[in-house]
């Protein structure tokens, strides 16, 4: 699967989409909730204030087609129900496109299925075509939400279930556990939120979030300041220096190339010995905390690790 970081691309060009048409009279109401509190079916009616929602918290829209892509609405469903796992973390917007021409062509969509992140109004990572997994879905999102974390992009979604309704003047939903982290992180204060993440697994050992808000505060609190092209440089001039190869693993951990960064310290697991075998093994483990431990490539990794041991 592509990894997709976050970048602040143009807003959505709607120059394409005419006025919503007048309900013939009738007709039914348009549908707006895809089924679970955090996902919605878009029609021309709601589709400008899901685009404001995009402004808290991200929004997964997904085009689908019976016609032109069947089991594609299958694909959408997916989606949503993945979204639910995320709880209000991000918003899953169902878009068929038989039924709403006017939205594909406002959003240049040139293929069902296809995926695309919306935050702030704008895309903020490629198209994503074709069907993933369940368990691709599962592990993109979380990496969406890592690096909306470590971006101190902290909004929830509100929930669409009559049965949690929210009132208006209610603020985000925010587990009180995390906000002295994810404040510091929003204040870009990563020393702050690496102290604040670190109180927090001192006093419960078992709180995995904690403790992969931790790993990953770590990660960006090592690679402050950090030149690039200076690591990958001095990581190719010593391809057995523990430093060097963490250090470029931890940025393209950043970079969303995780992948990359596990097998780059696996490759130094089997090189090295002893002190430095151990080093970078303890280093490993952190990244995997940082990722998931039900992530599949963290499985897979740990399996790559294990080889590489013994």
């Amino acid at each position: 699967m592509t990894q997709q970081p976050f970048s602040r691309p143009g807003a959505i060009d709607l120059s394409g989409l005419g006025q919503p048409p007048a309900p013939q009279a009738g007709s039914p109401a348009p549908q707006g909730a895809a089924g679970g509190a955090y996902s919605v079916t878009i029609t021309q009616e709601n589709f400008q204030q899901v685009l404001q929602e995009s402004m808290t918290a991200p929004v997964v829209m997904v085009f689908h087609s019976a016609r032109q892509a069947p089991g594609s609405e299958q694909y959408a469903a997916d989606v949503a129900a993945v979204a639910e796992q995320q709880e209000g973390r991000l918003l899953a917007a169902l878009v068929d496109v038989d039924a709403q021409p006017e939205i594909a062509q406002a959003m240049q969509i040139p293929q069902v299925p296809l995926m695309m992140v919306v935050l702030d109004g704008r895309p903020v990572t490629q198209p994503i075509p074709g069907a993933l997994s369940a368990d691709e879905l599962t592990t993109l999102f979380g990496q969406l939400g890592q690096q909306l974390t470590a971006q101190g992009i902290t909004g929830r979604h509100q929930p669409r279930s009559s049965a949690a309704p929210v009132g208006e003047d209610e603020e985000e939903v925010v587990d009180p556990r995390y906000a002295p982290a994810q404040d510091a992180l929003a204040a870009g204060d990563i020393d702050g939120a690496v102290a604040e993440y670190q109180k927090l697994v001192d006093a419960n050992p078992a709180d995995v979030e904690a403790a992969g808000g931790l790993a990953i505060a770590k990660v960006m609190q090592r690679t402050q300041g950090v030149d690039l092209n200076a690591a990958r440089a001095a990581a190719a001039d010593a391809p057995d220096d523990v430093d060097a190869q963490t250090m470029v693993a931890d940025l393209d951990m950043l970079g969303g190339h995780v992948e990359d960064a596990f097998a780059r310290l696996v490759g130094l697991v089997a090189r090295t010995s002893d002190k430095d075998r151990e080093k970078a093994r303890d280093h490993l483990l952190g990244l995997f905390a940082a990722v998931g431990n039900d992530d599949p490539r963290v499985l897979a990794g740990r399996r790559s690790l294990a080889s590489a041991l013994f």
